[in-house]
């Protein structure tokens, strides 16, 4: 099969390093300042296997594609669509995004048939141009299943490898299933710039985190989703210790952050459905207090 990534970073390096080691056609969509310089081969380090693998690298989608997997941050979004052509072949396009409102924006840019929404947790990040290093111990991929068609090659691709891969029908579930643990983590790590060991340990802040987890999943529900706040909760217990979130990551490196992709849906649809989400609002407040203390020295220095 051809695959483009629409983002080379963490989470498309470890898409297409192993994909392309399975012996798929992997090419690299990058942006046009960066695409002579790139290399053209992905080195992945993880548990799960360390090895290098020849990749094509591209500033567009310029041949047809059987799968477009999309990869970059939310902020990223609109100016990397840009790169693909209007009429471009494109069998399914697939988004790894963090939030949920991007899935209807690329189905009114590619079709709603075109679009299968999916969900990754993992924590992998791009070390260097074409160095990924996947830090998590696991990796879980779920697809929504109208993608089960079109997609069955490359999860059992994924699977073989390690991926803790499937296919889901409820898109709403699916959707909600990944935000519901990945806002109260992302936002709580953020704001006391710790990992989520360090958020656990401490019994205030956990405590914010519980609250925010079952916000998330009062939201959730009132969506249409099926979701379980002590379940969520539970696996967040589990998680490695040392584990980070990549808005956490972005905000201590001075990035732009993904924040509203992850706490909007649930701070909006909490509004829309007549719920309170205060520990959600906290937290946001926090990361925004964080945020403005970075921009001060920028400030007086101008």
């Amino acid at each position: 099969m051809q695959h483009a990534i629409l983002g080379a970073g963490g989470i498309g390096g470890l898409i297409g390093a192993v994909l392309a080691r399975a012996g798929e056609s992997v090419t690299l969509i990058v942006r046009p300042e960066a695409a002579d310089r790139h290399p053209r081969e992905l080195s992945l380090e993880s548990g799960l296997g360390k090895f290098s693998v020849p990749v094509s690298v591209s500033a567009t989608a310029d041949r047809p594609v059987d799968v477009l997997w999309i990869t970059v941050k939310a902020l990223q979004l609109t100016p990397a669509l840009d790169r693909i052509p209007e009429g471009a072949r494109i069998g399914a396009v697939v988004p790894l995004l963090n939030g949920i409102d991007h899935v209807k924006v690329l189905r009114a840019r590619f079709g709603h048939d075109g679009v299968v929404p999916a969900t990754i947790s993992v924590e992998s990040e791009r070390t260097a141009p074409g160095k990924i290093v996947q830090r998590s111990p696991f990796v879980r991929l779920n697809v929504a299943a109208s993608g089960r068609q079109r997609l069955e090659s490359s999860v059992q691709e994924f699977r073989r490898f390690g991926f803790d891969c499937k296919f889901v029908e409820d898109e709403v579930t699916l959707m909600w299933s990944k935000l519901v643990l990945l806002a109260p983590l992302a936002l709580s790590t953020t704001a006391a710039a710790s990992p989520i060991g360090g958020v656990v340990a401490d019994a205030s802040r956990r405590a914010k985190l519980e609250a925010s987890v079952r916000e998330a999943c009062a939201v959730a529900i009132a969506s249409g989703a099926v979701v379980d706040a002590n379940s969520v909760i539970s696996t967040i217990e589990n998680l490695p210790p040392p584990m980070r979130s990549s808005l956490q990551k972005d905000v201590d490196a001075g990035r732009p952050a993904e924040l509203d992709a992850i706490a909007g849906p649930i701070l909006r649809g909490a509004e829309a459905h007549g719920l309170k989400a205060p520990a959600t609002q906290e937290l946001v407040a926090e990361i925004r207090r964080r945020l403005a203390r970075q921009q001060e020295p920028s400030k007086s220095a101008g």
